[in-house]
């Protein structure tokens, strides 16, 4: 059972998140080709005084796709309605939810990737033609039920755009991919996040958080708590450069970003599988990890440090893992 203290830090931890998450257009740093795509299809439809084309985000988690949603819906001046694919458990959840749009509303439905198929049936007529067609009662006295819905847009993030259904995916007018950050974007993000929970940092504290955030807002956010967590309990407040590398050594995040469970997964390709190519079945039954979780968690970030490769054959290590691991490579002189 959790203690109260314990339940009392995460409900501080998801305050914070709160209050760091962007509220204005202008707060939001980073994504630029993104947000200049979002803001023609925002003014087209305020110049026309009707409701955007339904949108789907796609990225890792923690990129600022929830984020992005809440601010399209604060410059359309709309109202927001949230669910996720898990929770739209019956037809009825979902009915519920169209019927009870107003015009101009946006619903955002997170997990896009984890709604059922039957629920999708509904969605296309909905998002098509303003359209809910409903069955009433059961056997032979069943019929069916058209309802006319106000015009609305849907907003749709997954991190698993693979997942999606072709009909589904295809029913959205547009479809943006927010890719990992850029590290001056990072850094910016931090130091807005520092002003906001007036931490002082000096030094080269930022650069180095920012070089451990894996290129993620919610990554860095957090390891910025943790770092002024340890400043409060072993130095002075303020977060300096040996503070921000004793708090990542504290939580065995390398100063690329890598936490154990990467370091690992390179370890074992190199180590068990001479650097690879080793199928990701394989690698998961060696590492007793979940494919999925490996795919979608550890590779894109190992990928874009150029420490990872997917081929035909499988996964390999490039030399930038084995030189980042400290591990010489078949053939190298010592």
């Amino acid at each position: 059972m959790k203690s109260k203290n314990h339940i009392a830090q995460a409900s501080d931890d998801i305050t914070v998140d709160q209050a760091l998450r962007p509220a204005k257009w202008e707060e939001y740093f980073g994504q630029e080709k993104i947000k200049n795509n979002l803001r023609i299809i925002i003014d087209a439809a305020q110049g026309r005084n009707e409701a955007m084309d339904h949108l789907l985000f796609c990225g890792q988690a923690g990129l600022g796709k929830t984020t992005l949603a809440y601010l399209v819906a604060k410059e359309m001046g709309a109202a927001v309605k949230t669910t996720s694919g898990p929770a739209l458990e019956k037809l009825g959840d979902m009915a519920a939810i169209l019927t009870n749009m107003e015009p101009g509303e946006i619903l955002f439905i997170d997990e896009a990737h984890r709604i059922n198929r039957l629920i999708e049936e509904v969605l296309y007529p909905a998002m098509e033609s303003r359209k809910l067609h409903l069955m009433v009662g059961k056997g032979p006295a069943a019929r069916s039920l058209t309802l006319d819905l106000p015009p609305f847009t849907l907003i749709a993030a997954t991190t698993r755009e693979n997942l999606l259904s072709q009909p589904l995916r295809s029913r959205f007018g547009a479809t943006l991919r927010l890719d990992y950050y850029n590290p001056e974007d990072i850094k910016a993000i931090l130091k807005r996040s520092a002003d906001i929970l007036k931490i002082k940092t000096t030094g080269g504290a930022v650069e180095i958080l920012a070089m451990a955030s894996r290129a993620t807002p919610r990554v860095a956010n957090r390891l910025l708590k943790r770092a002024r967590d340890y400043a409060e309990v072993h130095g002075e407040g303020s977060v300096d450069e040996k503070i921000a590398k004793k708090a990542l050594e504290l939580l065995d995040i390398d100063e690329r970003g890598l936490e154990p469970q990467d370091r690992r997964l390179l370890e074992t390709i190199i180590n068990k599988f001479a650097g690879g190519p080793v199928g990701v079945g394989t690698l998961a039954a060696a590492l007793n990890e979940d494919r999925g979780v490996i795919e979608d968690i550890y590779e894109p970030y190992l990928m874009t440090l150029g420490f990872l490769k997917r081929t035909s054959g499988g996964r390999m290590a490039l030399p930038a893992a084995y030189e980042h691991l400290g591990i010489k490579r078949s053939g190298e002189l010592l």
